[in-house]
């Protein structure tokens, strides 16, 4: 392992060098023969990294892992987690390393990490390395949130490492290069709370405040603002969940980020046939992680945060406050009750083309609600569903109709949706402009997602991830030779569709 002099990471590694005690130095396993088969070129460039030099031979055997960048510290950090509602006392970076951080050209903190990189003392058993098909499914689902506006990390890459790793079948091996705003999430706090450790519990919460809530830096109550803060960036991100049809998965407290970013792309999927129920992860054999389910169990991962933060609380105004503490903790829980719906209330009416009014609220809440009704009873697909609306704003309502087995399934609703945006007074041609901001044209199809990973991993063939990436990056744009991309499996591919952890 050597040192690349360029092209070069501007590596500022805040974590390393404040936080050494929470993690592990580790390095990343070699790579039998490094290929690039991704780079985020436009990434890359708000990074400050030359593309170019990454494109070739020193970007493969970078992104692999056979060279560490100048400044690069490699770590692996220490986490907890409640996994389907089971507490895991060590999890950890078993298969990641933080490679460090950079400062991006607007200013703005990321890490570069790797995922698929080899064991590290957190492997517990595993083999710490990840297969082509799990890593270009990160990079892809990454890129279909970024472009539909949704808070997330994102890959800069993937590279094939030549090996093969082996999982029900020996698979091809790579290694994802992800950024992120940081990697801390609640179950980092579970981690050295469960422990007991009050001194480096202490250190990392004063670190996220510092990194993602600077303005509260030596505030009196500044852990509880931090709850807080948290729990306002959950509320926010899981309403643009649901309001894209995006179910995640694996709702875990260690795939919770303090900073509001959707991480840890595994079994997740986007819904097509609207359905509460829909559950597509093979490991959810409940229903835990149910689209339906996502708001409460974000609730739930909040609590576990607040259980973390506790103990420092309490230790700065001391034991007789302990009961005044865990009411203050259980108000800021208790507020994503109402943080949540007005952030799915806002997404939702801006679906519906309508104004926010406060005299309204209750009503366009119900008309959202039964709108959604309507697409359950009649299966209608939750993403065109939303998009033809546009068009019946403008008065074309057989675009819409024809999502129907029965066409005049909509009137009602439409009729009473009209009369509501009457009391607006927006022209037709704006609202339907405005709408289509807000609902896309497209989004990763899970048919054409597997097709793409398929092809990448069983046949070489890159062209079907590169022509679906492209798709994703203008979602809200209907252009001509990207109908395939917008249009919806068969029933009978989407009911017996399942998605994988991917380790």
């Amino acid at each position: 392992m050597h040192s690349l002099p360029a092209p070069a990471f501007r590596f500022d590694n805040t974590y390393a060098r404040e936080l050494s005690a929470l993690a592990v130095p580790w390095k990343p396993a070699a790579a039998a023969a490094p290929r690039l088969l991704y780079l985020n070129r436009e990434l890359a460039g708000t990074l400050g990294l030359d593309a170019d030099a990454l494109s070739g031979a020193a970007g493969a055997s970078l992104f692999a892992g056979n060279v560490l960048p100048e400044g690069a510290e490699p770590i692996a950090q220490a986490y907890a987690g409640h996994q389907f509602g089971g507490f895991s006392p060590q999890l950890g970076d078993g298969r990641a390393l933080l490679l460090g951080e950079v400062l991006d050209r607007d200013g703005e903190r990321r890490d570069i990490a790797f995922k698929g990189s080899g064991r590290t003392p957190f492997s517990r058993g595993g083999d710490g390395r990840a297969a082509v098909g799990p890593m270009l499914r990160e990079a892809i689902i990454g890129e279909a949130m970024h472009g539909l506006g949704i808070p997330t990390t994102r890959a800069l890459a993937v590279a094939a490492t030549g090996d093969e790793v082996a999982r029900e079948t020996l698979l091809p091996g790579a290694v994802l290069t992800r950024v992120a705003a940081s990697h801390l999430r609640v179950g980092t706090f579970q981690y050295f709370a469960s422990r007991g450790e009050h001194d480096k519990l202490r250190q990392l919460a004063e670190y996220a405040i510092a990194r993602h809530d600077p303005d509260l830096v030596g505030t009196p109550e500044r852990y509880l603002s931090l709850l807080a803060r948290v729990t306002q960036r959950q509320a926010s991100l899981i309403a643009k969940w649901m309001n894209a049809g995006f179910i995640h998965g694996v709702m875990n407290t260690d795939n919770m980020t303090i900073s509001g970013e959707t991480i840890d792309y595994g079994p997740c999927a986007f819904m097509e046939a609207y359905d509460p129920e829909a559950v597509f992860s093979s490991i959810d054999h409940g229903g835990r992680y149910a689209y339906r389910n996502q708001p409460g169990i974000a609730q739930w991962n909040l609590a576990r945060l607040a259980e973390a933060l506790l103990p420092l609380v309490v230790e700065d105004r001391g034991e007789s406050a302990a009961d005044d503490v865990v009411a203050e903790a259980t108000a800021v829980i208790q507020s994503f009750a109402g943080l949540y719906p007005a952030a799915l209330l806002e997404g939702q009416r801006a679906k519906l083309g309508l104004q926010a009014s406060a005299a309204h609220d209750a009503d366009d809440a119900a008309l959202a609600n039964d709108w959604l009704e309507l697409l359950h009873k009649h299966a209608v697909d939750f993403t065109l569903g939303w998009r033809r609306l546009a068009d019946a704003a403008e008065g074309k309502e057989v675009f819409l109709q024809a999502l129907f087995p029965d066409p005049q399934a909509p009137s009602e609703w439409l009729a009473r949706w009209r009369v509501r945006c009457a009391a607006d007074g927006i022209a037709d041609e704006t609202r339907a402009r405005r709408m289509r901001l807000a609902s896309p044209w497209i989004i990763a199809r899970n048919h054409r997602v597997e097709e793409a990973l398929a092809a990448a991993s069983t046949g070489d063939d890159l062209g079907p991830f590169e022509r679906l990436m492209a798709a994703l990056r203008d979602p809200f744009t209907e252009s001509a030779g990207n109908e395939a991309y917008a249009r919806p499996a068969a029933a009978a591919v989407t009911a017996n569709y399942r998605t994988f952890c991917g380790t």
